[in-house]
């Protein structure tokens, strides 16, 4: 940033400390939002005034005309933007020079006044007093709007939620997603659990990683890759409807769908299997979705996708049998291999499991609308029950929109002796070089030699559900403050600097 205007804003401050003002005051009393403002006094009529009301409304200074002895600047809330007007005859003298010369765009000010109307139309607050709350040291950028470098944005998110309403209305929708979900939950006698975040034993899911150090234990850990092994110990211990909302970890490439760090939410239901839970996650999504939106029909990036009920099932060996004429199920892995060669996509690990999740991997973005996908094998399955009609697949889905896995869910395995027969296979991958295969968790194995009751299970990761919602082409977009290659300091600044100068 102009460090000359970084100076003079530092020079203010200090002139206003000098008059006994305190440019970053403790308190405002606040009695309206701009949303507020806009239900009470919107019926108003042009160049009317209600003289009768005194109202506070508080935010950042977005825009600032001065026109003699009056000015117009506009406030910015987390709701929106209102309009205020002030007059010298109506502040005094003295608090008008005040104003002219030390609030500038980017302060923060709360204001007390009456609402009016324009004879425009624009609903404002006459301004009958006002206090600086907060004097902003660096100024907006002029050109944030027009940088097209999403790095740029992703590391300075708070910049662009200053300048854009836009990113204010897309975060407020990730968390009201959140909370309708819970709602949909508690109303059906479901209980919101924790678990820990930090394991010594990594499960779950197929997934490297992070590594971190427990200096108390001098010993390594791991941070959780998912919530399943321990939310089943719930089970075990006698809870029968919960689901967990939090952060889960891992150690792998990032894209327009994946991400290091992200929101997933485990659910688990004693008595129920994956039928049970197919419909539970139809009514859940479509219920939200339409909540948010107001339908169930939206156009993500320029397609429609329609979250109606009843959603397509297909099983995964018929349709990747459809699409690459291979059977997965009955064909040998020669034949398969075979197959992944023709497309360029054999995995370094040559293990049926790999063959087949390359398989799909290759047929994946055909499918657009919701669907679930049914019958996983068995070998691609370690937690799941063996499918009571074919034993080769396992009762499992995914729920698969716009080429993405958006959920995942199993009628639960609770055998503890085939339990312990697939954590040894995966413990075989592992030590063939799979860093991704499950590790052997003998807890969990014994926890469930004291029984757990038939289950039926979901994983969701609400990240992608809310790229749809918001219509945002990469989940980078609706993680608030995304990872970003660390730079140091001055390379931030420069980065930015450069694409300003670019873009002007």
């Amino acid at each position: 940033m102009n460090e000359q205007i970084r100076q003079h804003k530092l020079n203010e401050i200090e002139e206003l400390r000098s008059m006994g003002i305190e440019p970053y005051p403790h308190h405002f009393e606040k009695t309206h939002s701009t949303s507020d403002i806009r239900k009470e006094y919107d019926m108003l009529q042009p160049s009317e005034t209600k003289e009768d009301t005194t109202i506070s409304v508080a935010g950042r200074v977005m825009a600032l005309r001065h026109h003699g002895k009056s000015s117009f600047f506009v406030l910015k809330d987390s709701d929106g933007r209102i309009q205020a007007y002030i007059r010298k005859d109506s502040v005094g003298d003295e608090a008008f020079k005040l104003f002219k010369k030390y609030v500038s765009i980017g302060d923060f000010v709360g204001v007390k006044g009456f609402p009016f109307k324009t004879h425009t139309g624009e609903l404002s607050i006459f301004v009958k007093d006002f206090k600086l709350l907060s004097k902003a040291i660096r100024t907006m950028p002029e050109k944030w709007h027009g940088i097209k470098d999403k790095e740029i944005i992703y590391r300075q998110r708070y910049v662009e939620m200053i300048a854009s309403d836009d990113a204010i209305k897309r975060f407020k929708i990730r968390f009201e997603l959140l909370r309708r979900v819970r709602e949909f939950l508690n109303a059906r006698g479901f209980i919101e659990v924790e678990t820990p975040i930090l394991h010594s034993v990594t499960g779950g899911a197929s997934a490297r990683p992070f590594v971190t150090h427990i200096n108390v234990f001098d010993s390594d850990m791991y941070l959780r890759i998912a919530e399943e092994l321990y939310l089943k110990r719930y089970l075990v211990g006698g809870f029968e409807k919960i689901y967990e909302i939090g952060k889960n970890f891992r150690n792998e490439g990032m894209s327009y769908k994946h991400h290091p760090e992200f929101v997933m939410m485990e659910l688990y239901q004693a008595y129920a299997d994956y039928n049970d839970i197919m419909d539970l996650t139809e009514d859940l999504i479509s219920t939200v979705v339409e909540q948010l939106t107001g339908s169930t029909k939206i156009v993500y990036q320029g397609k429609e996708i329609d979250f109606a009920k009843p959603w397509l099932r297909i099983k995964m060996a018929d349709f990747i049998k459809e699409k690459l004429g291979v059977d997965i199920l009955e064909d040998s892995d020669e034949r398969l291999i075979e197959v992944l060669e023709k497309h360029n996509s054999v995995p370094e690990i040559k293990e049926r499991g790999h063959l087949i999740e390359k398989l799909w991997d290759l047929v994946e973005d055909d499918i657009v609308q919701p669907t679930f996908v049914v019958e996983h094998p068995v070998i691609i399955s370690p937690l799941a029950k063996v499918h009571r009609e074919d034993p080769r697949v396992t009762e499992r889905f995914e729920l698969i929109i716009n080429g993405m896995e958006c959920a995942n869910a199993f009628s639960e395995l609770n055998d503890p002796i085939e339990q312990y027969r697939r954590f040894l296979h995966q413990a075989g991958l592992r030590e063939a070089g799979d860093a991704e295969a499950q590790m052997m968790d003998r807890d969990f194995i014994r926890a469930l030699e004291y029984g757990m009751p038939p289950t039926g299970g979901l994983g969701i990761g609400w990240d992608r559900i809310l790229m749809f919602v918001t219509d945002s082409p990469t989940i980078r977009d609706v993680i608030p403050f995304p990872l970003v290659r660390p730079l140091s300091f001055e390379e931030e600044e420069k980065i930015v600097t450069d694409a300003e100068e670019e873009e002007s």
